[in-house]
């Protein structure tokens, strides 16, 4: 076999591993990324169900409180129009657009504020506070808020595994090659819209 048909047939078999190389990487790039957006889903997925965790319990709260209470209606009726705002923002995994995220994030501020003023109000009614029911309901709630302090650290975490991924020069390309057009879109990460945004409201006495 002449040299030259040697040195054509090598250069044509790294040709071959360099394309089957490039394959691969392409398809491990793919498969990452619906991994990467898969778990993204399933944190705010966690995110949300504790945020409604938080607001089931509000209803039987706030009916304890009315009991010892009943004439601090302002600070009831906030409670309860806050949670009200709060449970009819939602957004689905696919939709967390900024605008989508701002309009939640404010809801769910809105209530958390609502929540430690109704606990301003909770200190002067030693009664109140004495109830066993309430003390029940009271470490529920703070235990619900310590659940969605890590639910939204998960999620921002997997975000930003997420988006470093897909945003990658070359990966972005493998992406654009192997996947849909806006397939792997950009998430939103789950940040304070408010210097109090990010404090869960006080229920320890």
């Amino acid at each position: 076999m002449k040299k030259s048909t040697i040195t054509i047939l090598i250069v044509l078999g790294l040709l071959f591993l360099i394309v089957m190389k490039t394959i691969s990487w392409m398809n491990s790039t793919y498969d990452k990324a619906i991994n990467y957006q898969e778990n993204v889903d399933k944190s705010w997925g966690d995110v949300v169900t504790q945020y409604q965790r938080r607001a089931d319990l509000i209803p039987n709260l706030v009916n304890i409180v009315k009991g010892y209470a009943a004439h601090e209606q302002e600070t009831l009726t906030g409670v309860i129009e806050a949670r009200a705002k709060a449970t009819s923002t939602t957004i689905d995994a696919s939709n967390l657009t900024p605008e989508n995220m701002q309009a939640f994030q404010q809801a769910q501020g809105g209530l958390s504020s609502a929540l430690s003023k109704l606990m301003v109000v909770v200190e002067r009614y030693p009664d109140l506070k004495a109830n066993q029911n309430f003390s029940e309901l009271q470490a529920q709630l703070e235990g619900t808020e310590n659940r969605i302090s890590v639910s939204r650290m998960k999620y921002n975490e997997s975000v930003k595994t997420y988006n470093f991924h897909i945003r990658g020069k070359f990966r972005k390309w493998a992406l654009g090659i192997f996947g849909e057009e806006d397939e792997f879109p950009k998430r939103e990460m789950f940040e304070a819209v408010s210097e109090n945004a990010e404090q869960a409201p006080k229920v320890e006495f």
